[in-house]
């Protein structure tokens, strides 16, 4: 994959001109589950997607008292792959592959569905002692149309292996795909770009034209994008156009996503296909408990009526 956004960073006023104004803002669907809050900003009524990826949830962050966590039963996903990205806390992840994966700070879990895969996130028994914290990302990404049938996949891969550089007095980490100079090692079936950016106040960074579609989304402070005001825990979706200048009107933490399109996608509940047969055979099979097990798990969520 070429190297989408180059280094571009500057010390600047940022007095020019600003271009590549937002398309559009997306305040979150925002959910209490109980003592914390999960924003799901994809898919929206206004956006169904930002390139590849179908589905945006901010979980967090949360202080758990002792005892309590979350236990999400197994499901079962097809033609997707899940992007797990946790900033604090743990949640073991349980796979019918037979994976037991522990996913902690700054680690990206890649779970690709294929035909059909179920597994389970939990919060682990030895954290629930004490009181612990929590806070991720989770995004999932369409498959092309050509491997939305393959072979279920699950790969790990640890916090050190991602690269990271400074960047206008702050950090980057590139997460999926290439850019600033850097390149992540995590492997998907398509062109993405997936981006963790920490911004000092007054920071200004310049993104070079783009070329499908992207969006940023602020975890916490303010950012001004071509002049544009993004308060935090909105996503703004950029234009093809370019370049774009973002300045931190504050300490910033925010992500950038996006890449090319792969087309229209049916999402419904867990399940991602470009064919609604497939999502209906999906469910049968999940109702009929067709779908293989996750080992050491005897729950399961049933289909939504």
């Amino acid at each position: 994959m070429s190297d989408l956004l180059p280094n571009q960073t500057k010390t600047c006023t940022c007095q020019n001109k600003p271009t590549g104004p937002l398309q559009r803002i997306l305040k979150p669907l925002e959910k209490d589950l109980g003592g914390f809050s999960v924003r799901r900003l994809l898919p929206a009524a206004a956006q169904k997607a930002v390139g590849p990826y179908v589905f945006f949830d901010h979980l967090g962050p949360v202080t758990f008292p002792p005892g309590a966590g979350i236990d999400v039963r197994p499901h079962p996903h097809i033609g997707l792959a899940t992007i797990t990205y946790l900033l604090d806390g743990e949640i073991l992840h349980r796979d019918s592959l037979g994976s037991v994966q522990p996913i902690r700070p700054l680690a990206i879990n890649l779970m690709t569905a294929g035909r059909g895969i179920v597994h389970s996130e939990r919060t682990p028994p030895q954290v629930r002692q004490g009181a612990h914290d929590l806070h991720a990302l989770q995004l999932w990404i369409a498959l092309p149309i050509a491997d939305e049938r393959c072979e279920p996949a699950f790969h790990h891969y640890p916090a050190e292996l991602l690269p990271e550089r400074e960047l206008a007095g702050g950090r980057v980490r590139v997460l999926i795909g290439s850019a600033f100079g850097l390149t992540s090692p995590v492997a998907t079936k398509s062109d993405t770009l997936y981006v963790d950016l920490r911004l000092p106040a007054g920071a200004c960074l310049e993104l070079p034209q783009l070329v499908g579609d992207y969006a940023l989304y602020t975890l916490a402070g303010e950012l001004q994008v071509g002049g544009e005001a993004l308060p935090p825990q909105q996503m703004g979706i950029l234009g093809s156009g370019g370049p774009t200048t973002l300045v931190a009107t504050s300490a910033c933490h925010l992500v950038l996503i996006g890449g090319e399109s792969l087309g229209h996608r049916t999402v419904w509940w867990n399940l991602v296909a470009s064919d609604h047969k497939l999502i209906e055979a999906a469910k049968s099979a999940w109702r009929e408990r067709r779908f293989p097990p996750v080992p050491g798990e005897t729950e399961f969520i049933p289909l939504p009526e």
